[in-house]
């Protein structure tokens, strides 16, 4: 018999605010935390991005060597620990649960492998670290949360480009519902504001070609709107089955993949939205809100407007939708878990985030939008999120 799953612990590492309680508020401010980022030489251009500000892995692991650890692995250490801590229970406890640990990354740590390359060039072989081949691994983004739980758990590592982290919370979703596991730590952990990650996405047309009000630069849905902006962080979500004595902030009910049809970016959003409905048991006109992918990359969104419309049909001009990459960006995996997060939180409270630099309406994207805070009581939500391999996915979560 397939079980119902709950959300009962939420651990956010995010530019909005670090921790439940921080995150909600951040994120329910029409205020973009994405800056100009001047570490790197100005030679190689522009850079912009939504960091994790006053980030400490020593505050919440004071055991830990932040020196052996990718800034990805740290966020996600951090964020395990915030959700246990927010569902009240210890990784001890986790004991006899057969807890299961599936994590979601999209690119190793170049910074790390950047910087130890650099040493090989200048020094010679000699110099080559080979802790890195762990350290800057994906894998090692679970892997650390297993270690540190200190009890039997099993372990998966989702590499779906941007899906990644929203696989990872649907995969975990899966074992709980199905009886194979009754505790998961589910979600995803980024760090691409390196100067390797950010040299290619400029080099792409993925990011911002200049740093002029970068606050301003991430318009989702925006009829002025040019291309997406990086962000970090993580979020790591506790799963567990309806018996579970502690009580839900939402539930995970449906869980849906796809591929884009013909290389037509985002296309395919609409085969995972439906698959993720039919899951559910839920149909398109049930739907009551749904926290979109909205990049503020003009093909994307546009894109993510037609399969939504393609979803949901004439329902949706009556479905209010957000992003929050206006304010916090694109944390690559990690956005899906950390979309999870506002949604259950949203439920929870009754509170939509708004889109956060979103002005002039686009009429390719006509969605029921706001760059304000709404007050709406709904039961039944969708998350979406794409990736740029072509993958799509899609979760329904229930108040």
């Amino acid at each position: 018999m397939r079980r119902r799953v709950k959300i009962t612990g939420i651990g956010p590492v995010t530019p909005a605010g670090i921790g439940r309680e921080a995150f909600f508020h951040g994120i329910n401010e029409a205020v973009s935390r994405i800056r100009a980022i001047t570490r790197f030489n100005p030679e190689a251009g522009p850079f912009v991005g939504a960091e994790v500000h006053g980030f400490d892995l020593r505050e919440y692991a004071p055991a830990e060597n932040p020196r052996r650890l990718s800034r990805h692995t740290q966020f996600s250490l951090v964020a395990a620990i915030l959700a246990l801590q927010d569902a009240g229970i210890t990784g001890e406890e986790t004991r006899g649960l057969n807890p299961l640990v599936v994590t979601g990354t999209s690119i190793m740590d170049f910074d790390k492998i950047g910087r130890g390359m650099e040493t090989v060039l200048k020094k010679g072989t000699r110099f080559t670290q080979g802790s890195i081949m762990y350290e800057a691994s994906v894998a090692n983004v679970a892997g650390k949360i297993v270690q540190w739980l200190d009890v039997p758990a099993r372990m998966l590592t989702m590499q779906t480009s941007c899906c990644s982290g929203a696989d990872a919370v649907g995969l975990a979703f899966e074992q709980v519902a199905s009886g194979q596991s009754n505790f998961a730590l589910a979600g995803g952990s980024e760090s691409p504001l390196s100067y390797y990650p950010l040299l290619g996405f400029n080099a792409a047309e993925l990011s911002p070609v200049n740093d002029e009000s970068p606050d301003g630069l991430c318009r989702p849905f925006d009829l002025w709107r040019t291309t997406g902006v990086l962000g970090e962080g993580a979020c790591i979500l506790v799963l567990e089955p309806e018996e579970s004595p502690r009580k839900p902030f939402a539930w995970i009910t449906g869980y849906g993949f796809a591929n884009d049809p013909d290389n037509r970016t985002a296309m395919g959003l609409a085969d995972a939205i439906k698959s993720a409905l039919a899951d559910a048991r839920r149909r398109p006109t049930e739907v009551g809100y749904i926290n979109s992918w909205g990049t503020g990359h003009r093909l994307i969104d546009l894109n993510e407007s037609y399969a939504m419309k393609k979803a949901y049909g004439d329902h949706l001009p009556n479905i209010p939708v957000s992003s929050i990459k206006g304010a916090i960006g694109t944390a690559l995996g990690a956005s899906g878990p950390i979309q999870i997060a506002s949604t259950a939180l949203s439920l929870h409270h009754g509170i939509l985030p708004p889109t956060v630099n979103w002005q002039t309406p686009d009429p390719g994207c006509p969605l029921s939008l706001s760059n304000q805070l709404r007050r709406v009581q709904t039961d039944v939500a969708v998350v979406n999120a794409h990736g740029l391999s072509g993958s799509n996915s899609a979760l329904v979560i229930e108040r």
